[in-house]
C-alpha cells in the first residue's frame, strides 16, 4: 500500500510499491483504472454513474500544437452549462479524476479534465515514482497555462458550454495550478484548491524553487476570481505555516472572499477516496464548500 504525503510525490524512500496489476494504456485509449502508485488495496472508491450525463474523451489543439486529450462529463442536452476545469494530481487522468468530473456533471456543470502529462507519458499506470516525477516535471508553468487556455478556447465552441461562467478545481499538483490559473485568466470566476503547494519546500534547491514558480503565496494580489482552499493540518508536504502565510497574503491583498480552511486532523490527499489518506468527513465538508462556491459564482 502506498500513501501519498507530498503534493509533487515522494522520494524512493517513501515507497513500498504494490505489485497489483491494474492493466495499462492501449493504443488510442487512456488508462481507465486507478493510479497504480497510490491505490490502497482496501480502498472502496466512490463511483458515480453516467445516467443523465454525456461523457467521454475528446481532444483539441494546445498552444504548442499538441493534440491534448481530455475527459468531459456534462449533463445531457444543449442548454449551456457552467464550465469547471478539473486539474489532476501527479497521477494524471485516471479513474478518480474522471469520477470527480461526473460528480460535477451531476451538479449541473460541464467538467473538463485535460491530460496534462501525456506529451511525455501517461503516469497513471506507472509504479515508478521517479519516472512519474520526471513526467510531471516536464509539465512546466507556461505549458500548463497553455493547456488551460486551449481548454477554454475549445469549450467556447461548444453549444452546451457557458464560458461566461468558469470554475476550476484541482488536487495536489493540481491544487497549485488552481491558484496559478486563477491569477492568470480573467475568465475564471471561482476556484477550489485541494492541498496544492503554496510556497517552496524548505528543502528545495534554488533550481527547484525556480522551476516551481510562480508560487501561490506570491499571486494573492493577482487573483481574478474567488479561490478557496481545502488543506490538511497533518499534511507532511505543506507545512501549516505556509497555509498561514497564504491566508495572510490573501488578507493583505483584500481578497476577502478567498481563503483557506485547514482541517486539523486531515493528511495530504484526504479527498482521494482510492487512497489510504481518504477522510470521508473532511472530504464531504470540502466538497460542500466547493459546491457552495460554484453555486454562488457560476450559476
Amino acid at each position: 500500500m502506498t500513501v501519498l504525503i507530498r503534493p509533487e510525490g515522494q522520494t524512493a524512500d517513501d515507497f513500498r510499491f504494490s505489485r497489483r496489476s491494474l492493466g495499462g494504456l492501449t493504443a488510442g485509449a487512456m488508462f481507465t483504472g486507478y493510479a497504480v502508485a497510490a491505490l490502497a488495496q482496501e480502498a472502496q472508491p466512490i463511483t458515480t454513474d453516467s445516467e443523465g450525463l454525456a461523457t467521454g474523451m475528446v481532444s483539441y489543439p494546445s498552444a504548442d500544437g499538441f493534440d491534448l486529450p481530455a475527459y468531459v462529463a456534462r449533463p445531457e442536452g444543449d442548454s449551456p452549462f457552467p464550465v469547471v476545469i478539473v486539474v489532476s494530481e501527479i497521477f494524471g487522468l485516471h479513474a478518480y479524476i474522471q469520477d470527480v468530473c461526473r460528480r460535477l456533471a451531476k451538479a449541473g456543470y460541464v467538467a473538463i479534465a485535460p491530460a496534462f502529462f501525456v506529451r511525455v507519458e501517461d503516469p497513471a499506470p506507472l509504479a515508478d515514482m521517479q519516472r512519474i516525477q520526471a513526467i510531471v516535471g516536464a509539465a512546466g508553468y507556461e505549458l500548463v497555462m497553455g493547456d488551460i487556455n486551449a481548454t477554454l478556447e475549445w469549450a467556447s465552441g461548444q453549444l452546451w458550454a457557458n464560458v461566461d461562467k468558469v470554475g476550476i478545481t484541482g488536487f495536489c499538483w493540481g491544487g497549485k495550478v488552481v491558484w496559478q490559473a486563477a491569477a492568470r485568466f480573467a475568465a475564471i470566476d471561482a476556484g477550489v484548491a485541494w492541498y496544492g503547494r503554496l510556497a517552496p519546500s524548505p528543502t528545495a534547491t534554488p533550481e527547484q524553487v525556480a522551476a516551481g514558480q510562480p508560487f501561490p503565496v506570491d499571486l494573492a494580489d493577482n487573483l481574478k476570481g474567488v479561490v478557496i482552499g481545502n488543506y490538511g493540518g497533518q499534511d507532511q508536504g505543506i507545512p501549516n505555516d505556509t497555509v498561514a502565510a497564504m491566508q495572510a497574503a490573501l488578507e493583505a491583498a483584500g481578497a476577502t472572499e478567498s481563503g483557506i480552511k485547514l482541517y486539523p486532523d486531515a493528511p495530504h490527499g484526504f479527498h482521494a477516496d482510492y487512497r489510504a489518506s481518504y477522510r470521508a468527513t473532511e472530504a464531504a465538508d470540502g466538497w460542500a464548500r466547493l459546491l457552495a462556491l460554484f453555486e454562488a459564482k457560476l450559476k
